[in-house]
């Protein structure tokens, strides 16, 4: 296959322009045609005929084709099914707030990290998106939708950090203030805590919003139901967030969802307390989305409630996420899950 010219930033497509003898200036033109989402180059038609012959046999345009779109009766969350270039599927979730439209895309078509509680996982990686395969994710989404995407979450399938120099480099590209100029402010990246990563990040010091996938308060639990923990243990990750907020003056979000028996109880809330004493963080409570495939299953409203009440009475800002998308399957892989288990794909 061609290489993909979406994922060129603005200053890499200005050098090959001038290496193919063309005029600065007609970067910028192809720039905004890419971000626009045309789908080949004869849609380019301020373009010469001659330039846009010699872009085709050079680059390719990727544009993934919709396989399933799933619209929720309930609140209007939508989720798409795309189909890639070389034929894999991966998942995209629109959903709507009020201070916005928020798109949930994949970073990996499929994931390596094995959460005992995720879909995605299941079937293990099978690729790495391209920055371009990501950008593709925002755009059409709007464009299908014919609704403005102000807000994004690495959150969909796949382990951001596991992909790091591609999601660098899609976020260079959608926050270009020549593309989807979308802020940074805007952005979250949720990780299940690969440790070296989230320094390298903190280096960076980009102005996202880091999520951290915890989930659990100590290791015996968390081993158990994240393998990622055997290699980097609660303690290594807290403090990579620590130092995270140190280099960034970034608020941290720690994912965690309420599994019934496992680490919902009194105890496992008094030891979260502990564990984030001291760290600026705010805790999101996941109502757990069943997978047939797993045994665990979701805490009760009760016992979230008595949770959240919990860590707010002690100081630890907390909210309970918002359940979106429950007609639909609107957690990430469940789709495409299904959607292999039909087809044979």
């Amino acid at each position: 296959m061609k290489p993909e010219i979406k994922n060129l930033t603005l200053p890499e497509l200005e050098a090959e322009l001038h290496e193919m003898g063309e005029p600065k200036f007609r970067a910028a033109q192809i720039y905004t045609w890419l971000h626009r989402g045309a789908p080949d180059f004869s849609a380019m038609t301020n373009l010469p005929l001659s330039l846009r012959e010699k872009l085709a046999d050079r680059w390719e345009i990727t544009a993934p084709q919709v396989v399933r779109k799933l619209v929720s009766e309930l609140d209007g969350t939508i989720k798409y099914l795309w189909r890639l270039r070389d034929g894999n599927c991966v998942e995209t979730v629109l959903m709507r707030y009020h201070h916005g439209n928020t798109v949930c895309i994949s970073s990996e078509v499929g994931c390596p990290m094995g959460c005992a509680f995720c879909a995605s996982t299941i079937g293990g990686l099978v690729r790495r998106l391209s920055a371009g395969e990501m950008l593709d994710e925002v755009l059409f989404t709007q464009l299908d939708s014919g609704l403005e995407i102000s807000n994004i979450v690495l959150m969909g399938i796949g382990e951001p950090l596991d992909n790091y120099d591609n999601v660098l480099r899609f976020l260079e590209l959608v926050n270009s203030p020549e593309g989807m100029n979308i802020g940074m402010r805007h952005i979250s990246l949720s990780t299940c805590g690969i440790v070296p990563r989230i320094r390298e990040l903190a280096e960076s010091k980009l102005q996202l919003t880091l999520s951290v996938s915890l989930h659990a308060p100590e290791d015996s639990i968390r081993n158990t139901i994240m393998p990622v923990n055997r290699r980097w243990n609660v303690e290594e990750l807290l403090d990579a967030c620590r130092d995270y907020f140190q280099a960034t003056g970034r608020r941290i979000s720690f994912e965690y969802a309420m599994i019934r028996g496992v680490n919902d109880s009194v105890d496992d809330a008094k030891l979260l307390i502990r564990r984030l004493r001291g760290l600026a963080a705010h805790v999101n409570l996941i109502p757990l989305n069943h997978v047939d495939e797993s045994p665990l299953e979701p805490s009760d409203r009760e016992t979230v409630l008595r949770f959240q009440k919990q860590l707010e009475d002690n100081g630890v800002p907390c909210t309970i996420r918002r359940t979106l998308g429950s007609d639909i399957d609107a957690s990430c892989g469940q789709l495409r899950r299904k959607y292999q288990e039909k087809t044979g794909e």
